[in-house]
């Protein structure tokens, strides 16, 4: 059974890009996603209707 390609070539593409760091961003406390979300899923859907 073949392969598709040789494995001495495997991970050639990834180790070639540039490594890109990642943006910091902070998380919301607890209290202001759960707070967000209701708002999203709760109120947003009673106007809805």
């Amino acid at each position: 059974m073949g392969s598709h390609g040789s494995l001495t070539k495997a991970g050639k593409v990834r180790s070639q890009t540039p490594k890109v760091p990642a943006r910091p961003h902070k998380n919301l406390t607890p209290r202001r996603r759960n707070s967000r979300n209701y708002t999203r899923r709760i109120l947003n859907a009673e106007k809805r209707q």
